[in-house]
């Protein structure tokens, strides 16, 4: 006799109907539940239900009646609970460590860098910091009765993210470092959740959920500091490519006899318009780092200098303008995206850069002259890879959130089904 199957079906449909109804309060302006029942053709019973779950688990809130209901009584409005669970999110760079706490509609509630050369340190040393950073911000969430729902971490090279593994970040001189392990074992707590990904690919995605870019959907975000980072965004969705290692942009080859990579290649994209190849074309030199690991340094200068329009420092600028053209050519013809976003030093450099960029891309890129490309500076500026790591936390509770309930122990059997 076959036992289980059917609540098993029940409770898939149920979770299914928890992120359907979840997600529709999530779109856009408050909504009732009657709306709720409309759109997504579950009965009102089922859809008061849900709501009421989601409503006690602290992932929606109720507002009150709406300004304008339907026939007879006015309906409940309900939007997302800003005061229940929040995403953390950490960035580790080569010259700064950032974590993040962000709501689930985005807003940022705790936001703090610390400048430090991570260059030349071990892992385990790079990442107790981090985990320090990480703790202080979970601890003013708690405070503030919020609940924390798993923590993202961005890092300076390629990811398998099922296994949370680093496989190798040159700048930092680390390779096939188990980043999510390490971070688990040091925070000895299963009920958080630890993702770790592209510090290019968050901040791709910060841009998509939080840059408030009107309907862009398919664009290349490059960002520019010590390396060269790329994440492509098709249908709002971040491509990654087969094994998740898709957009390292700052390594295609854009001189075949150019300079040595840290990567082992010659001509990489990184070493002909990065940040350090950026300065010493404008003949800046001292210690190269971030604009937040040395907000007074060569970055800062060189900032001065292309705003007084000093010759030398543009010409490095339009330098690597035309390197950047060059480099995203052969992107823009495979993927046709509408849009290259400008991050990083890159954003700060945009009103030099865009010209000679949009020029090589004119040359080389052959569906240019009937479907342009436009480029825009990121509205996140060097926030976007950790807001973006904040960002994916909250919209995995948005996308699941049965497993909400799973780890705050609302349920001590599977979730009921639906009534109705």
């Amino acid at each position: 006799m076959r036992t289980g199957g059917s609540p098993a079906r029940q409770e898939a449909l149920r979770e299914h109907n928890l992120a359907l109804v979840l997600q529709h309060i999530a779109a856009g302006q408050p909504v009732s539940r009657a709306r709720i029942a409309a759109a997504t053709s579950l009965t009102k019973t089922t859809v008061s239900s849900l709501v009421d779950d989601l409503v006690s688990a602290r992932l929606v809130t109720e507002l009150g009646p709406e300004a304008r209901g339907e026939v007879g009584r006015p309906g409940s409005a309900l939007t997302l609970n800003r005061d229940g669970y929040v995403g953390v999110g950490l960035e580790i760079n080569v010259d700064y460590i950032a974590v993040c706490v962000a709501n689930l509609v985005g807003e940022v509630r705790y936001l703090r860098t610390r400048p430090r050369d991570n260059r030349g340190q071990s892992p385990a040393r790079v990442l107790g910091r981090a985990v320090r950073m990480a703790r202080t911000a979970i601890a003013s969430a708690e405070a503030a009765d919020l609940t924390v729902a798993g923590l993202a971490v961005a890092v300076p090279g390629p990811v398998e993210t099922d296994r949370g593994l680093l496989r190798l970040a040159p700048n930092l001189g680390w390779q096939d470092v188990p980043v999510a392990e390490i971070l688990a074992d040091r925070f000895r707590d299963p009920d958080l959740p630890v993702l770790v990904d592209n510090e290019a690919n968050l901040a791709a995605l910060g841009e998509l959920w939080f840059g408030d870019h009107q309907d862009l959907d398919d664009f290349i975000h490059v960002s520019g500091e010590i390396g060269v980072g790329g994440g492509i965004v098709i249908g709002a969705e971040l491509f990654r490519g087969v094994r998740g290692f898709a957009g390292e942009i700052g390594h295609v080859v854009v001189q075949p006899d150019g300079p040595r990579c840290r990567c082992g290649a010659r001509g990489c994209l990184e070493q002909v318009a990065g940040q350090e190849a950026i300065l010493r074309a404008a003949g800046l030199t001292g210690a190269v780092g971030t604009s937040i690991g040395q907000p007074g340094g060569s970055v800062a200068e060189l900032l001065a200098r292309a705003r007084d329009g000093e010759p030398e420092t543009l010409r490095a600028v339009e330098s690597a303008g035309r390197a950047l053209g060059i480099g995203l050519s052969a992107t823009v013809n495979i993927v046709d995206p509408s849009t290259v976003v400008l991050g990083g030093l890159y954003a700060a450099l945009e009103p030099w850069l865009t010209k000679p960029l949009l020029e090589e891309l004119r040359e080389r890129a052959i569906t240019l002259k009937w479907s342009p490309v436009q480029v825009l500076a990121s509205r996140l500026g060097p926030d976007a890879a950790v807001r973006g790591a904040a960002g994916a936390v909250v919209k995995q509770v948005l996308s699941e959130p049965a497993a909400v309930f799973r780890a705050v122990g609302r349920h001590d059997a599977p979730i009921p089904p639906s009534p109705g």
